[in-house]
Protein backbone atom coordinates (compact mmCIF):
# COMPACT_ATOMS: atom_id res chain seq x y z
CA UNK A 1 0.00 0.00 0.00
CA UNK A 2 1.53 3.37 -0.97
CA UNK A 3 2.22 5.84 1.81
CA UNK A 4 0.48 8.65 -0.06
CA UNK A 5 -2.37 7.05 -2.01
CA UNK A 6 -3.31 8.88 -5.18
CA UNK A 7 -0.29 11.19 -5.07
CA UNK A 8 2.43 10.81 -7.68
CA UNK A 9 5.66 11.95 -6.01
CA UNK A 10 9.24 11.28 -7.12
CA UNK A 11 10.64 8.21 -5.40
CA UNK A 12 13.71 7.67 -3.30
CA UNK A 13 15.32 4.59 -1.82
CA UNK A 14 16.30 4.00 1.79
CA UNK A 15 18.01 1.01 3.34
CA UNK A 16 15.95 -0.27 6.28
CA UNK A 17 17.81 -2.31 8.89
CA UNK A 18 16.14 -4.79 11.25
CA UNK A 19 17.74 -5.82 14.56
CA UNK A 20 17.02 -8.45 17.21
CA UNK A 21 13.27 -9.07 17.70
CA UNK A 22 12.43 -6.82 14.73
CA UNK A 23 14.71 -8.95 12.53
CA UNK A 24 12.92 -12.06 13.79
CA UNK A 25 9.50 -10.54 13.07
CA UNK A 26 10.47 -9.36 9.57
CA UNK A 27 12.38 -12.50 8.67
CA UNK A 28 15.26 -10.47 7.26
CA UNK A 29 18.01 -8.17 8.45
CA UNK A 30 17.69 -5.40 5.88
CA UNK A 31 15.80 -4.30 2.82
CA UNK A 32 15.77 -1.47 0.34
CA UNK A 33 12.48 0.42 0.41
CA UNK A 34 11.20 2.75 -2.31
CA UNK A 35 9.36 5.70 -0.81
CA UNK A 36 7.91 8.95 -2.10
CA UNK A 37 10.04 12.02 -1.51
CA UNK A 38 8.84 13.81 1.60
CA UNK A 39 8.35 10.63 3.64
CA UNK A 40 8.99 11.07 7.35
CA UNK A 41 10.43 8.46 9.71
CA UNK A 42 7.05 7.98 11.47
CA UNK A 43 5.34 7.33 8.13
CA UNK A 44 7.89 4.65 7.30
CA UNK A 45 7.29 3.03 10.71
CA UNK A 46 3.52 3.05 10.13
CA UNK A 47 3.98 1.34 6.76
CA UNK A 48 6.33 -1.28 8.19
CA UNK A 49 4.01 -1.96 11.14
CA UNK A 50 1.08 -2.48 8.74
CA UNK A 51 3.11 -5.04 6.80
CA UNK A 52 4.55 -6.90 9.80
CA UNK A 53 1.76 -7.65 12.28
CA UNK A 54 4.10 -8.34 15.23
CA UNK A 55 5.43 -4.80 14.95
CA UNK A 56 1.92 -3.34 14.93
CA UNK A 57 1.61 -4.48 18.56
CA UNK A 58 3.91 -1.66 19.70
CA UNK A 59 1.88 1.21 21.16
CA UNK A 60 4.20 3.83 19.65
CA UNK A 61 7.08 4.13 17.23
CA UNK A 62 10.28 2.77 18.82
CA UNK A 63 13.46 4.83 18.89
CA UNK A 64 14.78 5.39 15.39
CA UNK A 65 18.14 6.20 13.84
CA UNK A 66 18.92 7.62 10.42
CA UNK A 67 22.50 7.29 9.27
CA UNK A 68 23.45 6.13 12.80
CA UNK A 69 22.02 9.20 14.56
CA UNK A 70 18.90 9.19 16.73
CA UNK A 71 16.00 11.06 15.15
CA UNK A 72 12.35 11.73 15.89
CA UNK A 73 9.38 10.71 13.80
CA UNK A 74 9.13 14.07 12.03
CA UNK A 75 12.57 13.69 10.42
CA UNK A 76 12.39 13.78 6.63
CA UNK A 77 14.06 10.88 4.88
CA UNK A 78 16.38 11.40 1.94
CA UNK A 79 17.48 9.19 -0.90
CA UNK A 80 20.18 6.78 0.27
CA UNK A 81 19.46 7.09 4.00
CA UNK A 82 20.05 4.12 6.28
CA UNK A 83 17.14 3.74 8.70
CA UNK A 84 16.90 1.56 11.79
CA UNK A 85 14.07 1.18 14.28
CA UNK A 86 15.54 0.02 17.57
CA UNK A 87 13.70 -2.78 19.35
CA UNK A 88 13.36 -2.86 23.11
CA UNK A 89 15.99 -4.88 24.90
CA UNK A 90 15.94 -6.59 28.26
CA UNK A 91 18.92 -6.48 30.51
CA UNK A 92 19.95 -7.22 33.95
Amino acid sequence: MPLFAGVDLPEMRVNLLYFASFRDAAGLSEQVRELPEGTRVAQLWEAVAREIPRLAAFPAMPPAAVNREYVDGETLLRDGDEVAFLPPVAGG
